[in-house]
C-alpha cells in the first residue's frame, strides 16, 4: 500500500494556474514594467506557462528569467557537501520593475527569502510579488504569497511533491511522508 496520496490531478492543476494568471492580470492593469522569474526547479516552468497564459490573453510576451538559490540558502551546508548549482538566468535588467517570484510549493519561507538575496546581486527591483502554486503553512519567516494557487494543511511529517510536465511526464500534486 502507498503512503502517498495524490491530491490534485493534471485538470485541477491546470485551472488552479488559470486562476494565478488570471489573479495577476487583473492585480498589474500596466504589464511594461512586469517581469516573471521563476526559483529553480519547477517555478522556472510554472513562469514559463504564466507567461504563455498571459500572452495568450492579452497579447502581451513578458520578460522571463529563472534563479537558482543554492548558494543563497541558509542551510545549503546541512543539505550536502556540494550543492547542485544551475543557471541563473536573468537576461534583462530588473532595476525598477516589478518582479513576480514564482515557486511551485511554499513552506517555511526560507527559498524565497534566499531568492530575494540572488535577486539583488541582478538590480533593485521596485517591487517584489510572490505567486504559488501550493501553500503548506508552517512559515519560519514572515513571508506570505502574492498569488496562492492552493493552500494545503499539511504536517510537519509530510512533504508536498508538485509534478509537471516538463520534468515528471506529468502534471499532479501528492503529499507523502518525509522519509
Amino acid at each position: 500500500m502507498s503512503n502517498i496520496h495524490m491530491v490534485l490531478d493534471a485538470k485541477e492543476m491546470k485551472r488552479i494556474l488559470d486562476n494565478i494568471t488570471q489573479n495577476i492580470i487583473d492585480t498589474h492593469k500596466q504589464m511594461d514594467k512586469l517581469a516573471l522569474i521563476g526559483i529553480h526547479t519547477r517555478g522556472v516552468f510554472l513562469a514559463r506557462r504564466i507567461r504563455e497564459r498571459i500572452n495568450e490573453r492579452r497579447g502581451i510576451e513578458l520578460e522571463t528569467g529563472s534563479v537558482d538559490i543554492n548558494l543563497y540558502r541558509d542551510d545549503w551546508t546541512r543539505i550536502g557537501a556540494q550543492p547542485v548549482v544551475r543557471k541563473s538566468d536573468i537576461s534583462f535588467n530588473i532595476d525598477e520593475k516589478q518582479i513576480i517570484l514564482i515557486d511551485d510549493v511554499l513552506f517555511t519561507g526560507r527559498t524565497v527569502r534566499a531568492a530575494m538575496d540572488a535577486l539583488m546581486d541582478f538590480g533593485r527591483p521596485a517591487r517584489i510579488e510572490l505567486a504559488v502554486f501550493i501553500d503548506r503553512g508552517h512559515r519560519e519567516l514572515p513571508i506570505h504569497a502574492d498569488y496562492t494557487g492552493q493552500t494545503l494543511k499539511t504536517t510537519l511529517q509530510q512533504a508536498v511533491n508538485v509534478l509537471l510536465e516538463e520534468l515528471d511526464g506529468e502534471d499532479r500534486v501528492d503529499i507523502l511522508p518525509v522519509k
